[in-house]
This record gives structure tokens, sequence and C-alpha cells, in this order.
């Protein structure tokens, strides 16, 4: 089990994956005591049987420098192969701003064959490369040194099992001609502003009971102010105040340390220094913000005039294009996309890109009348009217 640990081993790997259409990845990284994640850990693999074409690259090594993966992400001659990728992608564009450039994402590309919602990486492996996972590494402490060959073995499987389900997919994308719906789901994942958070918007995350605009106009300061925080000192939000102590303080309104001290919720570091007084001020900008800036509650779809029987209609086209395309129904349209469509909403991502191609031309034909639908032993038909 090879580990690089130098800049110079790690540029020839990379000049060797040039070589070829694909490599896969993938990262072990902690993320419990830090904002952002700490990497701890890449593997990789090149196109091949064995394991060894299957390396580790330790950038905890001091002198270790990610430029020669960085460059490898920006030669669009070979797709970067992830599972699950959101949380590698996020390291690599916080630490670098780099993405890499063409991504596959089995897990996407799993979804659109017909395995299910967000499956998981041993599912993939029993059912594609028949072959079985040892998870027992799975909680580890990746930034403790040595590794032990336990954990060299079980990060080592999250790239060598990848090829072989990578190319059973790719394969499958190929036959159905569904590679443009994968890549329309990447979109997201390509796009840089995916993986900033902006102190200002971060009030949205948190669960509220009321709609009051005050309210929420103290909240988004609290959660300003905590997400700030958080991000400049790279520590868990959560370990500035959490938010049932943050909904707490936009209903109690503390103006003083004295009044602060009065929380049931607040962590005890929280009622003194930099963080009261962040509290504190936050709270006098949220009271004091004028009317016109307080957030604005989207109360629209509290006010669409669903029609149940068009919406079950909907439902049972929706299951027998599922049934027909093998996709799972949730990818295709949630049961409030349906229920916005039988409303009369038509900004729905149901009606858009692939989704539009699978279900949302005949979901419109069927909410104005034009086909109907038909029991024909276990399955629903499409009727002409």
């Amino acid at each position: 089990m090879r580990t690089i640990t130098t800049t110079q081993e790690l540029a020839a790997f990379c000049e060797a994956a040039k070589a070829h259409d694909y490599v896969t990845l993938d990262t072990e990284f902690l993320r419990e005591r830090t904002y952002y994640s700490k990497l701890c850990l890449i593997q990789m693999a090149l196109p091949g049987e064995g394991d060894e074409d299957a390396v580790l690259i330790d950038p905890l090594v001091e002198g270790l420098s990610l430029k020669p993966l960085y460059e490898l992400f920006e030669d669009r001659s070979v797709v970067k192969v992830f599972h699950a990728a959101r949380q590698d992608l996020e390291i690599f564009q916080v630490e670098a701003g780099v993405l890499p450039d063409p991504l596959f994402d089995t897990q996407v590309a799993a979804m659109v064959c017909g395995f299910g919602e967000q499956v998981g990486y041993e599912t993939l492996v029993r059912k594609i490369a028949r072959e079985p996972l040892d998870k027992t590494s799975r909680f580890t402490d990746w930034s403790r040194r040595p590794l032990t060959d336990a954990q060299k073995k079980y990060a080592l499987a999250d790239v060598t099992h990848l090829r072989v389900i990578y190319e059973y997919l790719a394969a499958e994308l190929e036959k159905t001609g569904r590679a443009k719906w994968v890549e329309e789901e990447l979109e997201i994942l390509t796009n840089p502003e995916t993986y900033v958070t902006h102190p200002g918007e971060a009030w949205k995350r948190v669960k509220t009971r009321t709609n009051s605009a005050r309210f929420l106009g103290i909240v988004r300061e609290l959660a300003r102010f905590r997400e700030g925080y958080a991000q400049a000192r790279n520590i868990p939000r959560n370990r500035v105040f959490k938010d049932d102590a943050l909904t707490e303080l936009a209903s109690t309104k503390p103006r003083t340390l004295q009044d602060l001290g009065r929380s049931r919720l607040l962590l005890r570091e929280a009622r003194k220094g930099e963080i009261a007084d962040g509290i504190l001020a936050a709270v006098a900008a949220g009271i004091e913000c004028p009317e016109d800036d307080l957030p604005k509650i989207d109360k629209s779809r509290d006010k669409l005039q669903v029609n149940p029987a068009l919406a079950d209609l909907l439902r049972v086209l929706l299951k027998a294009k599922t049934e027909s395309s093998g996709v799972a129904p949730k990818l295709i349209a949630p049961s409030a996309d349906l229920d916005m469509i039988a409303a009369g909403e038509r900004d729905v991502s149901a009606l858009k890109g692939w989704r539009r191609e699978v279900f949302g031309e005949d979901a419109l034909r069927l909410c104005k009348g034009e086909i109907a639908l038909a029991a024909k032993g276990r399955s629903v038909k499409v009727v002409e009217l």
C-alpha cells in the first residue's frame, strides 16, 4: 500500500494519470472541531484491477504541495471520479479555489440508473463490483499518524472498487442515453458558489416556529454574527451557540449582559467576552432594523389552491413514469412539486431539464386534459384523449 509523501512523487503519479481516461478519488477528513473540513488523506486509483495502481496521499506531511493534483483537476482529458463528491469538493474549493473538471459522481449516476436516492458506496460495491466492503475503520481519527494497515486498506477500497462502479455506470448511461441527465445534476456540484456560506444568508437554515418579520430580523442578525465568528476562527457554529439558544435569544431580546445571564440555553462561554458583545449587538441590530429591510416571508405557496384530485393523478403518473424509467420518484418530483403543479405553478424543477423529458411533459398534458390514465393489469398507461 503505497503512500505518497513528497511533491515529486505526487507530480509523477498525476503525470501518469494523464495517460488514462479517468482517475478515481476520495478523501478522509475531520470536521468535528472545526468550521472547515481538515483534509487528512487523499486516495487515488488509476484504471486497472489490482491495488498496484492505487495510492494514498498524505497531505499532513510537511512540505507536500498539492499543486500537481490541482493541475490534474484542470486537465479536461481525464475524468475525475468521486462518490458523493460534495464534501470532498468543498475541501478543494475552500483550500485552493479549484474544482475537478470534468467530474463524474457515481452517487448521482446511480440515482439516474435506477439504484434509488442517495445510494451508498457500500451498496454499489455489493451490487456492481460484487465484493464485500470492510467498514470497521469508518469511525477513525484520520489525523493521527502513523496510519494502521487496516486504515490504509479501508481507505484504498474507497477508490479501487470505484473503478468497476464507474465503468459500469458510464456504460449504462451511454446505453440509455442518460449522460446528459447526470451532467445537469452535476451543475450544482461544479458551481463554486455551492461551497460558499454567506453569513447574511445563514438564518435561512434556522428552524423557527414563527414568521414574525421582526423576530426573523433578529434571527438573521444573530445567525450572521455566529456564522462570521465561526468562519473567522474556524470553529463549528454550534460551539458559538446552538440553534435553540439562537431562537431563545431572538425571543427574549437581551439588551445587557445581565439579561444575557438569564438565558437557559446559552453556553457559559457565550455569556461574556466577544461572543456576548456580538450577541447584544446582533439583537440590537435586529430590533432597530427598518421595516423595509426585515426578511420577507414568501407566503405565495401558502395561498396556492391545490386541486387534490389532480395532485393524486400526478402521483399516479409519477409512479408509472418511475416504474418505466427506473428512477427514484423523489429524484424526479418530490411531493411538494406535485402539489405546486396541481395548483398551477410552472416554475418547478420537475418541469425542467431531463425531468421534463421523463415526467414533466406528460404532467402538463395531464393538467390540460390532453391525456388520461388507465389501469392495465398491475401497471398504469397513458391514454391520449
